[in-house]
């Protein structure tokens, strides 16, 4: 068992290396395990539209749970493999007994996952009040990321019932993960840019 000095040392490397906006800290507030699995798949949805790269989860290792079994931990490992296949998240490592280190998937692992077709079936352009209130910058964008999606599926001339499509399938994936607050459409612009970038 380590020491408080040698714990007190980790957190702090832990803090250099990740800092406070890529940590979550699951032992703060004392949730139950529901709420910490909707607590971690909140924020790590959150933070792959914000920024990339690894982030720490906190569990704690349960050593004050009855019976000594941890038993949010083992709620969020079992939450990893499911992010994984909807494209949150790639990676996931035991970083310390009580937490896991967590590289976020990129934006376009998220728009992409599941796989399609390459040729899918056209639908009727859908247009719902969401994108209508869009500002046209937004809408703009978005219609890029979707155009840039399809050609990567070798869909090289999209109808606009393919575009329309794909606008709101885009708009489904990475609206709901964008923070809430006044800047949220700000904010939904800043994630569309990067998506697109990531299709070089």
């Amino acid at each position: 068992m380590r020491s408080g000095r040698a714990l007190s040392i980790e957190r702090g490397f832990d803090e250099m290396r990740f800092g406070p906006d890529r940590t979550l800290n699951l032992r703060a507030g004392l949730p139950t395990v529901a709420q910490a699995v909707h607590r971690a798949e909140v924020w790590l949805r959150e933070r792959q539209v914000v920024q990339a790269g690894d982030v720490l989860v906190i569990t704690g290792r349960g050593a004050g749970s009855p019976g000594g079994i941890p038993a949010i931990r083992n709620a969020i490992e079992r939450l990893f493999p499911a992010l994984r296949r909807q494209g949150v998240i790639t990676e996931v490592r035991q970083h310390t007994e009580g937490s896991f280190a967590v590289r976020l998937a990129s934006l376009r692992t998220l728009v992409e996952a599941p796989r399609r077709r390459r040729h899918p079936t056209p639908r009727p352009v859908r247009d719902p009040e969401a994108l209508r209130a869009l500002l046209p910058s937004t809408r703009a964008l978005l219609r890029r990321l979707a155009t840039v999606s399809l050609e990567a599926l070798g869909v090289r001339t999209p109808t606009e019932a393919f575009i329309g499509d794909e606008m709101l399938r885009q708009f489904d994936r990475i609206a709901p993960s964008v923070p809430h607050g006044p800047v949220r459409e700000a904010a939904l612009r800043a994630a569309l840019e990067r998506a697109i970038e990531e299709y070089g």
